[in-house]
């Protein structure tokens, strides 16, 4: 019994030596881990899927009269998506074509009324000059007593009145130019507040057609047929799954060494380890989430426990794993950001002057209602200048 007793000591030293050593060894195989490789590398599993809401809002009031998508319904940008009653914008339109006739009509003869004025003004000036010729002949009959000096001062009253009814005639000319002065027909200002009512009516018959912003998918949807809905209504709520990146709340202690543009692998809980998505780090928010809040708290009264904060950094996601694989959001995901490169920014700069989202352009319906303006004015007036002022 005490020979054994040595032995078995021995070679309980021997295996808590190998142990140790083993330990060892495993603690330096990770450390020098640690040295070249991960360190560079930041995970976080507090990380979810973000992306634009497009809500869909009418821009005049009006009653609904059918829907044509549904929720989790794929919409295409620019397709119609709901209908409202045409029926009293239809009728304002049709009004406020016939104003515009009108109008054009009415400031056609207002050139009318200049082109007879300045025809008054040379009958006028045509009579004065007949009058003073008239005038200058009985003054030297008056000389030779040919005419008797009444008949010279019937003669200085034709003149008075004919440079009367010519003061009068430029007058009138005077006043009906001011109302056409500087412009022209499609220029005038009642013919131009005419158009902008027609262009405005326009408008409201094409707005009855809501269409849809942007190509995604129906999330939400509120509207009901019969429904009375005013601009700021929300119809739908649209996501455009193709606009969607990850917001990962780092830690503060972890974010010393990112920068813009390093890259990231991101893994989604909905598909597992199996799929990873790359990534690259878009920006990192200038706040924490608390900062934002409604009532950001304050630590400046009663015990304080310091809380590690968390900030959110944007990963935009791309490659054709995300066609593949699409992602919703809210999804909750585990992202690793590889710090090797750390010359780059920490903030962005300045934003290109670009747009990034951008909804279809209806400009092609104003084109249209320029079209029926023209159309009216060449078929309600003519283009008449006025003449100059004498």
């Amino acid at each position: 019994m005490t020979d054994k007793t040595p032995d078995n000591s021995k070679q309980r030293k021997r295996w808590l030596l190998r142990l140790s050593f083993f330990f060892i060894v495993i603690g330096l195989l990770y450390f020098i881990y640690w040295i070249f490789i991960d360190q560079y590398y930041e995970t976080t599993d507090d990380a979810y899927v973000s992306g634009n809401l497009v809500q869909v809002m009418p821009q005049i009031s009006g009653h609904v009269t059918a829907i044509l998508a549904d929720e989790t319904q794929l919409v295409k940008k620019g397709t119609p998506i709901i209908l409202l009653d045409q029926a009293d914008a239809k009728i304002a339109l049709q009004n406020a074509e016939s104003q515009l006739a009108n109008v054009a009509r009415q400031v056609s003869n207002l050139y009318q009324k200049v082109s007879q004025a300045d025809a008054n003004v040379k009958l006028q000036q045509a009579n004065l000059v007949k009058a003073q010729e008239d005038y200058k002949r009985r003054e030297g009959l008056v000389v030779d007593k040919v005419i008797s000096e009444e008949d010279l001062q019937h003669a200085k009253i034709a003149v008075d009145s004919a440079q009367a009814a010519f003061d009068l005639a430029k007058n009138q000319f005077n006043s009906a130019v001011i109302l056409v002065a500087n412009t022209d027909l499609y220029h005038h200002p009642l013919v131009l507040q005419a158009e902008e009512r027609l262009r405005n009516a326009y408008l409201t018959v094409q707005r009855t057609t809501i269409y849809a912003p942007e190509s995604g998918y129906v999330a939400k949807r509120t509207v009901e047929v019969g429904q009375q809905v005013n601009p700021d209504s929300i119809l739908m709520v649209i996501v455009p799954l193709d606009q969607i990146w990850v917001n990962a709340n780092f830690k503060e202690s972890q974010l010393k060494h990112f920068r813009i543009g390093q890259p990231a692998n991101v893994i989604s809980d909905l598909y597992g380890n199996g799929i990873e998505y790359k990534g690259t780090v878009a920006g990192i928010s200038p706040g924490t989430g608390s900062t934002f809040d409604l009532l950001p708290p304050q630590n400046a009264t009663g015990n304080w426990i310091k809380i590690i904060q968390r900030l959110p950094v944007r990963i935009i996601i791309k490659g054709s794993e995300l066609t593949a694989y699409p992602l919703r959001l809210g999804l909750s995901m585990t992202v690793t950001v590889d710090t090797h490169h750390r010359q780059g920014a920490m903030l962005t700069t300045l934003p290109k002057n670009q747009i990034l989202y951008q909804a279809e352009n209806y400009g092609e319906e104003l084109k249209k209602a320029d079209a029926l303006i023209q159309q009216i004015l060449q078929s309600n007036a003519a283009n008449i200048t006025y003449p100059r002022q004498p």
